[in-house]
């Protein structure tokens, strides 16, 4: 497997994913995906919808091998939750 060496420093993967996301995929995916993976590449701005990471990612080197990838959860702040979530309130 050839690994991928990154273009972009850290901030500025984000900066440039956020912003591709915000500007041009959102609003072709917003409705009807809540939730899902939006896998995006940072260079040429093309995009896969999936159930996770890693399928969306697999889709998206299919198209642009070499793809320089930024996810986003669909409706949410961030992809994945990391910590303890708290227990939902009981019925009494």
């Amino acid at each position: 497997m050839t690994q991928r060496e990154p273009r972009f420093s850290k901030e500025e993967h984000a900066r440039r994913g956020t912003a591709i996301y915000e500007q041009k995929v959102r609003p072709q995916v917003e409705v009807g995906n809540q939730g899902k993976i939006v896998a995006i590449d940072l260079e040429t701005g093309a995009f896969e919808v999936a159930d996770d990471t890693l399928a969306a990612s697999d889709r998206l080197l299919g198209r642009c091998p070499g793809a320089q990838i930024w996810c986003v959860r669909v409706g949410r702040r961030g992809v994945h939750h990391f910590g303890v979530r708290p227990a939902p309130a009981s019925e009494g």
